[in-house]
Parts: structure tokens; C-alpha cells; sequence
């Protein structure tokens, strides 16, 4: 099995058996299945305290009562393999990924939730962007230069949002993608990035699939607002949230191209011009990237 020495080294230190074991997904993390119904996660280097956190917080989800996946209890861990995390859960029954109506509930639920006796720590919209700007090698210098000046924009916009829902817990991550639907279950996933911040930042994920992306149509979106009880497009602070995420969005396609030219450069610049302002107005039809 090529390039899966942290998974073997993993399942060694756990006791776990690696024989068998097929790729279930590869991108930022990549997703391995076991035997015996276990799922292993590889992190990216660095990252073994956000696993620690994820970790936590599916533990605290289970006692608040949230159906979300479940790491295997019978392991101590994370796993630290030469700087990456490795972390071992139970394989969910067959499922479809979930749609924004699905996922409503959960947002609803998780920002209502007390925040609970761990350190979560602050969002960070930030995180990463400036390391992606300079290396989007496939862009001009002055593109770069451009992006790094949005970016010291949207951070004092950030920093002077008006008031809007109480803050809380947030997903960090809020997308269809994240819901596992099954045939008795609706379970939540992906709780790398739950931190403490705006509640707006996951419905603005939401609302930009519709306005930016054009993957959801007006009448998705309006049941995803009914169903959560709220839209965000109303609240002042929308259009900075908005940008924000447009912003990691094209950053991040700005990574994938600088590694994959041919893959990835095409979108990348499409969405780059789109923030420019050389493509005309929203809806963008951006393409899913990964």
C-alpha cells in the first residue's frame, strides 16, 4: 500500500489491524478505511492539537446529545506519526451526503449550545491565507500583492463587524457535505475547524452556495433559512462575510493550482477575476475544487 507508512505506523502503536485497508478519500486529510467497521484520519502535519480538539468535541456532542461520528474510545489518542495526527472513529452505516435543509437542525442545535468546559479557541478566518497568497505561483506578482491587500481590508472589516446573533459555538466548516444521512440517521461530521466565533459564519457557507456558487436555487435557500429561522443575507454584516469566504475560496484554489496547473488553473483564475471585478456580478458558477 503506497504512501500509507503514518496509517501502518498508526495501527501498530493502536493494535489495530492495517491489512485490508482501503482508501476511502484523500485531500487535505485523507480518510482510510479498516476492518472491523474502523475509519482512520491522517492529518496534515502540524495539526495534532486540532485533532485533539475534534476529538473533544464529538465527545461533548455525544453527551449534549447530537447524533455526529464518533472517534473509538478504545484507543488513546490523537496519534502523533512524525508530526502528523492520525485518529481512528467508527465507520457510519451507508449514507448520502446531506443537503443545506439537512444540515439546518444541526446549526441551529450547535448554536444554541452552552460552550462547554474545553478550550475551543476563537475562530480564525484568517488561517492560512497569507502562506496561500505567496505561494499562488501560477498568478502574477501583482495578483499576489492585490490579494494581500484585500486581505489587510477584510481583516479590519472583520475586526468592526456590527452586532449581530450571539456568539457561540460554530461549525467552522458548514456545508451539505458535512451531514451523513442514513437510513434511520442524520449524523453531523468534520469538526476540525469548531471554534468559538459569529454563528453568521456558518450560515454565510450556506448562502454563498446559492449567491456566489449557484449550486443551490432561491427556493433551496429559502427553506434552508425557514428551517435554521434566519437569513443572513438580511444582517449588515453579510457582504464582509461574504468576501471573507470568497476570499478562501479562491486561495484555496490558488493552492491546488500552484500544485496541479492543469487540474486546477482554470478555475482558480476564473475565481481570482471574479473578485477583481472582470467577470460582471454574482452568481459566479464557480466550480468544487478538491
Amino acid at each position: 500500500m503506497a504512501g500509507t507508512t503514518p496509517l501502518l505506523a498508526a495501527c501498530a502503536l493502536a493494535g489495530l489491524p492495517a491489512e485490508g485497508a482501503s482508501l476511502i478519500r484523500e485531500g487535505e486529510n485523507a480518510l482510510w478505511r479498516l476492518p472491523g467497521g474502523i475509519v482512520a484520519r491522517i492529518g496534515r502535519t502540524g495539526q495534532t492539537a486540532a485533532a485533539s480538539r475534534e476529538l473533544s468535541v464529538t465527545r461533548w456532542l455525544f453527551e449534549c446529545g447530537v447524533p455526529a461520528v464518533r472517534p473509538l474510545e478504545s484507543v488513546a489518542q490523537p496519534l502523533d506519526i512524525d508530526g502528523r495526527p492520525v485518529t481512528f472513529w467508527h465507520e457510519l452505516p451507508p449514507h448520502a451526503h446531506g443537503t443545506a435543509v439537512d444540515l439546518a437542525p444541526f446549526l441551529r442545535r450547535l448554536h444554541q449550545l452552552p460552550v462547554p468546559s474545553f478550550e475551543l479557541g476563537n475562530l480564525d478566518p484568517f488561517v492560512r491565507l497569507p502562506a496561500r497568497i505567496d505561494g499562488a505561483s501560477t498568478v502574477r506578482s501583482s495578483d499576489r500583492a492585490w490579494l494581500h491587500e484585500r486581505l489587510a481590508a477584510l481583516r479590519a472589516a472583520w475586526a468592526d463587524l456590527p452586532p449581530g446573533l450571539p456568539a457561540g459555538v460554530v461549525h467552522g466548516d458548514a456545508w451539505g457535505g458535512n451531514v451523513a444521512v442514513t437510513a434511520s440517521t442524520t449524523y453531523l461530521l468534520d469538526f476540525e475547524r469548531t471554534s468559538l466565533g459569529p454563528p453568521e459564519w456558518d450560515l454565510t457557507a450556506v448562502a454563498v452556495e446559492q449567491g456566489v456558487f449557484d449550486t443551490a436555487t432561491a427556493q433551496e435557500y429559502t427553506a434552508f433559512c425557514e428551517a435554521y429561522g434566519a437569513d443572513v443575507t438580511t444582517w449588515s454584516g453579510y457582504p464582509v462575510l461574504r468576501d471573507l469566504r470568497e476570499l478562501r475560496l479562491t486561495c484555496y484554489a490558488l493552492q491546488l493550482a500552484a500544485a496541479d496547473p492543469t487540474r486546477h488553473r482554470t478555475e482558480a483564475h476564473h475565481r481570482l477575476a471574479c473578485l477583481r471585478g472582470e467577470s460582471g456580478p454574482r452568481p459566479w458558477h464557480w466550480t468544487a475544487v478538491s
